[in-house]
């Protein structure tokens, strides 16, 4: 019986010819750029320090990967958060922002003119005193408005 040069994966036959090592390079160029754009996305977050918008997050890793599209930027998102790297922030009446997760707790405050969304070490709030009698808090969300320094 004379041999072949494929090898099948499943139900699927992989010849060793040029065009399945073309289709392999394509493959791996593709995981590559991938993964640069991840990498940029990711620099992005950690290097803002701040929760970003999909659009901040875009102009921000655009100087890492000039191609970078805002498309690319909601499915890192979204495979960011699967992987537990990355949490939603929101806030009332607003567009999702998105930090590094896995924080210590902490709140944020939205700059009215800029439109920034920063965060704010910690909680120094001490709400079970102010509770009525017999309530329990299990969670509490805060967060602050008005104007950042920048913008003073």
């Amino acid at each position: 019986m004379p041999q072949s040069n494929a090898f099948t994966s499943g139900s699927t036959a992989l010849r060793d010819t040029p065009e399945a090592d073309q289709g392999s390079t394509l493959s791996n160029a593709a995981a590559v750029r991938n993964t640069r754009q991840k990498e940029a996305i990711r620099a992005a977050i950690l290097a803002a320090g701040r929760p970003l918008s999909p659009e901040e997050i875009l102009q921000a890793a655009q100087r890492g990967v000039r191609t970078l599209s805002l498309a690319t930027v909601y499915r890192n998102i979204a495979s960011l958060q699967r992987d537990g790297w990355l949490q939603a922030v929101t806030l009332p009446g607003m567009p999702a922002r998105y930090e590094v997760a896995g924080k210590a707790h902490h709140h944020h405050f939205h700059c009215n003119e800029c439109g920034k969304v920063y965060e704010m070490e910690g909680c120094g709030f001490e709400f079970h005193a102010k509770l009525p009698q017999g309530f329990t808090a299990t969670a509490h969300e805060l967060f602050l408005s008005g104007r950042c320094a920048a913008c003073h």
